[in-house]
């Protein structure tokens, strides 16, 4: 779960804020039965792994963003949205991403320049890891379950832990993890490339994070698949056009202007990006890619060709 400002602007602005902040995400989760598993509070976003309770995530979340926003504005006396639209939310194949998730989201603290050391990280008070290494308290995060899955013993799973994390903070795992969809599963567009060219299907949706099966009981089970294992054609052109707006408001450019075939600027790497976005991640034909993006089918193939 990723929460950030409204045109990265800051979410918390000291450590009122930031105990407001945790303090409405924990008597939430305690509330409706959420099982927070690691979390990390920055200045303009908050990464959060939880397990939704029986209201489900969209409770939780509405909660949470809507009850807070308001103390915020009141507080800082500004008025309007505070968060950048909906939080993204990626479902996670746990047995293969648990721990990589756990890592990745205790150390962005440290990544941030937040912190200046793994032992600085330790007692840094808006983060879930010094919840695991048991310098800091918060009762509604579920320490117990998540050193479980490091060992069978409390010091063994700190050890392990401990010895994962500094593991993982010399890999950058941000568009594996944080992209979603199962190219980054496939370990990145080189084996996707690989399978496209053996002509072998690849099912992937950028709301799971996980396998091939594992996406596949996850779409069924939602009744979210046609018999090619995808999403329905017209709900995946309109995926491509609200990523094409999305990333040209990002990009301060109209989306008329991409079209245009113009090569100044950020637009060429802007249709490669919204190309291989359209063909491994959402799944459409290269035409209709070509069409959305006002350049020809051959364009986008050498498009999906480039690292």
């Amino acid at each position: 779960m990723i929460v950030r400002g409204i045109e990265q602007g800051s979410i918390v602005r000291d450590d009122t804020d930031r105990k407001a902040f945790l303090d409405r995400m924990g008597l939430l989760a305690k509330g409706t039965g959420t099982s927070i598993c690691a979390f990390a509070l920055l200045t303009n976003k908050a990464h959060i792994l939880l397990k939704s309770g029986p209201d489900g995530l969209s409770t939780y979340m509405r909660r949470l963003l809507s009850g807070y926003a308001p103390y915020f504005n009141r507080r800082h006396q500004r008025s309007g949205y505070l968060f950048q639209n909906r939080y993204k939310s990626i479902i996670c194949e746990e047995e293969a991403y648990f721990d990589k998730l756990v890592a990745y989201i205790h150390l962005n603290p440290l990544r941030a320049g937040l912190v200046e050391s793994l032992e600085q990280l330790a007692s840094y008070p808006w983060c879930g890891h010094a919840v695991l290494m048991n310098t800091v308290r918060y009762d509604w995060m579920d320490r117990d379950y998540v050193l479980r899955f490091f060992g069978r013993t409390k010091p063994a799973a700190r050890k392990a832990y401990l010895a994962f994390l500094e593991e993982e903070l010399g890999i950058d795992r941000e568009q594996e993890l944080m992209g979603g969809g199962l190219v980054r599963s496939l370990g990145g567009w080189a084996n996707v490339h690989a399978l496209r060219r053996s002509g072998v299907s690849v099912l992937g949706d950028e709301r799971i994070l996980g396998g091939i099966d594992f996406v596949r009981e996850l779409l069924k089970g939602a009744e979210m698949l046609n018999d090619e294992g995808l999403f329905p054609k017209e709900e995946r052109q309109q995926q491509l056009d609200t990523a094409i707006e999305q990333a040209c408001e990002a990009a301060g450019v109209t989306a008329t202007f991409l079209r245009s075939g113009n090569r100044s600027g950020v637009l060429p790497l802007l249709r490669k990006q919204l190309a291989k976005k359209g063909a491994f991640e959402i799944g459409l034909p290269l035409a209709e890619i070509a069409r959305r993006l006002g350049v020809t089918p051959s364009a986008v193939s050498a498009m999906l060709k480039q690292q």
